[in-house]
């Protein structure tokens, strides 16, 4: 009797996760900033093995702060992971932008990036824009990076400059709170132009975990939609965590889902939640009524990586 072949197992959702690795002092006091440098040094080892174990294979960087070095001298040997970089501002001139790439490589002891992401979408609507965006080519053509493209929110109109500049990579911010990215089609048309989607602020930078006591008091007047998005999860006892991860793993036009992490215990939440069962909600019940003001505060407030 002959057997058929067995059928491919469905995808983990960990293929597509990338994990932006925070050491701000306010997320990260515990873990990581609060420490000696030995210390630190210690739990970003751990925080990154435990990710290699798992089998994520993508990190997201910045160019602020000392994530970069924390993370060149912590990674497991041999590494798994391919990174993105972000460029600094291009207020501080073109030739800085690139130094300041290549520079983001080496403190993070790599040959070469996977991506290299213009931080500011307004850098390359400017009158400098594309001589950004040639620089960006250029360290792409010397094999610094394999891939280019640009951060945004819907606000930036990412299709149009996706489709302007030809770009590799958009990564757009988009969440439970704030699905317009998603509801109005924008994903859809970033993906048919054959750009990667990455799929950035997925946990609303913190807001699906903030008390309505510790919202800043200029989002205190989101506090009773987010308790009701709150009491709408207990019913179906789905925590926000786990509610954040399926709503962006739901998206089929996502590459990659960009959780911020600050320790190698978030990370086993992050992992349990990705793989716990989705639930069964309506994902467009639990969706603020006027985004763009939050989304506007939520960006500067509590997690820049969140």
């Amino acid at each position: 009797m002959t057997q058929s072949p067995p059928s491919p197992s469905a995808p983990s959702p960990v293929d597509r996760l990338a994990l932006a690795v925070v050491t701000e002092p306010e997320r990260a006091a515990k873990p990581l900033m609060a420490a000696p440098s030995g210390a630190r040094e210690d739990a970003m080892r751990f925080l990154l093995q435990t990710g290699a174990d798992a089998g994520v294979k993508v990190i997201a960087t910045k160019p602020t702060g000392d994530g970069e070095r924390l993370l060149g001298q912590a990674w497991p040997f041999p590494s798994p992971f391919r990174v993105t970089v972000r460029t600094v501002g291009l207020g501080e001139g073109l030739d800085r932008v690139e130094a300041r790439a290549r520079r983001s490589l080496e403190r993070l002891g790599l040959p070469r990036g996977e991506a290299l992401l213009v931080n500011n979408p307004a850098d390359l609507a400017g009158a400098e824009g594309r001589a950004l965006w040639d620089r960006l080519q250029a360290l792409k053509a010397r094999g610094l990076f394999r891939s280019i493209g640009f951060c945004a929110t819907v606000e930036d109109g990412p299709v149009l400059l996706a489709r302007r500049l030809e770009a590799d990579v958009v990564q757009v911010a988009c969440n439970l709170l704030d699905q317009r990215a998603a509801a109005e089609g924008i994903l859809d048309e970033i993906k048919a132009l054959g750009a990667q989607v990455h799929l950035s602020s997925v946990f609303a930078g913190g807001l699906l975990f903030a008390p309505g006591d510790d919202l800043p008091a200029h989002l205190t007047g989101y506090d009773q939609a987010l308790s009701r998005i709150r009491r709408r999860l207990a019913e179906r006892r789905c925590d926000p965590m786990q509610a954040a991860l399926a709503y962006a793993f739901s998206l089929e036009a996502v590459d990659r889902v960009v959780a911020s992490v600050a320790s190698a215990a978030e990370l086993r939440a992050i992992l349990a939640a990705a793989h716990a069962p989705g639930p069964d909600l309506d994902w467009s019940e639990l969706a603020l009524e006027a985004p763009a003001a939050f989304a506007a505060d939520a960006r500067n407030l509590i997690s820049s990586a969140a």
